[in-house]
């Protein structure tokens, strides 16, 4: 039978695996690591100051969640997507998406449009300047903060589980061409119906921002 000790020692365990979790997450949203990069166990046991229980269960609930895949032999990989699971990601993030900006349109304040605006504004200046680096967290914040506005919570979670994923795909997009530029517009399509309050429009402008979202990552596929 297991100790008091035992059972602390796995609670403990299990709460540093979340936090390596979310550190390993966090990394792939901020592009530090890409699809492909291995995942070293010591690496991060060194890096974090935890466990190796702690790092192999964050491994199993990143293989879980679809973001990492563990190979026999050969260890735990950031994964890729193949083109027919890119765009199914897309797909449903463009359902999740239209269905925020439905409810979101009918409840909407003046201050959270200002809100989204002024994100949006900034966003404009990273975009004019070609900078990546400070354009993505900013528009990961934007459909965030969209997203919670609407107070639907399995919506909230849905969509975060969904996109935590998509961070592999979702950068390719603004690297070729003018895409920064194009989805500040979209967003500018999505603002300007959301401050008229048309329910419909806004919909079919956050469906049609990710839909050109994933044309874009197709794009860069073949560049």
């Amino acid at each position: 039978m297991p100790t008091v000790e035992d059972q602390l020692e796995l609670v403990r365990s299990k709460t540093l695996a979340t936090l390596v979790q979310e550190r390993i997450v966090r990394m792939i949203r901020e592009g530090e690591l890409i699809s492909g990069d291995k995942l070293v166990e010591t690496s991060f046991t060194a890096k974090l100051n935890v466990n190796r229980a702690a790092v192999r269960e964050a491994f199993r609930g990143l293989e879980e969640a679809g973001l990492v895949k563990l190979e026999k032999n050969r260890g735990v990989f950031v994964r890729d997507f193949l083109p027919k699971e890119a765009i199914e990601l897309y797909e449903m993030r463009a359902c999740l998406e239209e269905m925020g900006a439905r409810r979101l349109a009918g409840i909407i304040t003046d201050v959270q449009v200002g809100e989204l605006q002024d994100i949006n504004a900034r966003l404009l200046v990273c975009a004019r300047n070609k900078d990546i680096e400070s354009y993505y967290p900013l528009n990961i914040e934007f459909h965030d903060r969209m997203i919670d506005m609407t107070e639907h919570r399995v919506l909230q979670e849905t969509y975060r589980r969904l996109v935590d994923r998509m961070h592999l795909l979702r950068r390719r997009g603004y690297e070729t061409g003018d895409g920064l530029i194009e989805s500040n517009a979209e967003h500018d399509a999505v603002l300007e119906a959301l401050a008229a309050r048309d329910v419909e429009r806004t919909a079919a402008a956050a469906r049609a921002h990710v839909m050109k979202g994933m044309q874009r990552y197709v794009a860069a596929q073949r560049d």
